[in-house]
Parts: C-alpha cells; structure tokens; sequence
C-alpha cells in the first residue's frame, strides 16, 4: 500500500475516533508502521492540511504531559458524518467536538488561552480543561443530555475529583438541552445548553 493511501487511511480512523485517546506507539502497531515518528508526523502532515488537531493531557509536570496519550479532534464536524461516523449514532462525540472546535477559535484570538483535557490513574476523565494566566480558571465536561435523569455519576465525579485536585470551582456540564445550576459535593455546577454556551 502507498504513503498517500497510509495516511488517508490514518486520516478516517482519527476521524472516525474523534475525541478519543491516541499513543503514537499503539497506531504505529495498528497500521504496522516500524517507526513511532513516521506515526507523529503523518498526524502533523494532517494537522497542517487542517483535518484534525491534538489536545495534550494537563499535568504540572511538563514532561508527564509530553508523553501522555493525546486526544484528536475533527477540524469540521460535517467530515465526521462523511468519512467517520454517523451523527444519529454518536451525538456526544459530535457535540464534544463542537466544543473542541470552539474553544480552539477562543484560543487563536487569546495569547494567554490555553486548552487541555485531564485524567487522573483512577480514569476519572474531565473533557477540557481551561488555563489562563498560570490559573486554571474552568473545567469543562460534554454531555448528550436533555434532562436531570440523563445526568451520569461518572461525569460529576470526575469534575469533582477534578475541581479539588486542580483547585478550580469554575465547573461546567455543557448539554444539548438542559439548564440549570445545582450542588454537587458541596460545589456548584452549571449545566449549560450548547447553543448557549456557543453564543458566550
């Protein structure tokens, strides 16, 4: 098989993975790929022709945050229903990734914007986490939800876990279609609508 069909091929299971962890070490045993760095920078060659872009996993040490798995997301959602999945079948995928998308055009028009998601080795996962200034300032997860009784238990822990690790009390669930403000473990978290929270 030639390079250009190699990566086009890496370009639809990113795609199709969207918002998923990636290690460079296992794509390169998933398209037999001898060398990580061949596996590295395809994913910049895809970068650069603006298809995906990659979110590294917050640590305060610099070096544990280089060698973390990473996240890809789509650079367009309509080429998510096109070469990947279908929308109907993965809405909380599609929305994550809008959510990725803008907060990646809120850190082009902001120097000091930083965007990253957290896991802990317990696997409590928080989607995006923003840093400003040196300071965490939100932490941020996606859910496909439209009512109280969608809200899942893993997703607050996490952000829980989250707010008392990284000191943050800025903590959002952005939804489909569900507002409110309510206490959790002793923290208040937003819910908030996406189409809201987009026009912020």
């Amino acid at each position: 098989m030639s390079k250009k069909e190699e990566i086009k091929k890496l370009a639809k299971y990113l795609i199709t993975n969207s918002s998923g962890e990636i290690t460079y070490s296992k794509l390169a045993r998933i398209f037999d790929i001898k060398h990580v760095s061949t596996i590295s920078n395809w994913i910049s060659y895809l970068e650069n022709a603006f298809l995906i872009f990659r979110l590294e996993r917050f640590d305060f040490k610099l070096k544990q945050q280089f060698i973390a798995p990473k996240k890809v997301y789509c650079i367009d959602s309509g080429l998510m229903n096109t070469i990947g999945f279908k929308f109907s079948e993965n809405r909380g995928k599609v929305i994550e990734n809008e959510v990725a998308l803008e907060l990646q055009r809120r850190k082009a028009k902001e120097n000091s914007f930083e965007v990253y998601y957290w896991k802990d080795y317990q696997q409590n996962e928080v989607d995006f986490i923003i840093k400003k200034d040196k300071k965490i300032e939100s932490l941020i997860q996606v859910s496909y939800i439209n009512s109280k009784e969608e809200i899942k238990e893993r997703e607050i822990n996490a952000l829980l876990k989250a707010s008392k690790k990284l000191r943050c009390k800025n903590l959002i669930v952005i939804t489909w279609d569900y507002e409110t403000e309510e206490k959790f473990g002793g923290e208040i978290i937003k819910f908030v609508p996406l189409w809201k929270w987009l026009l912020e």
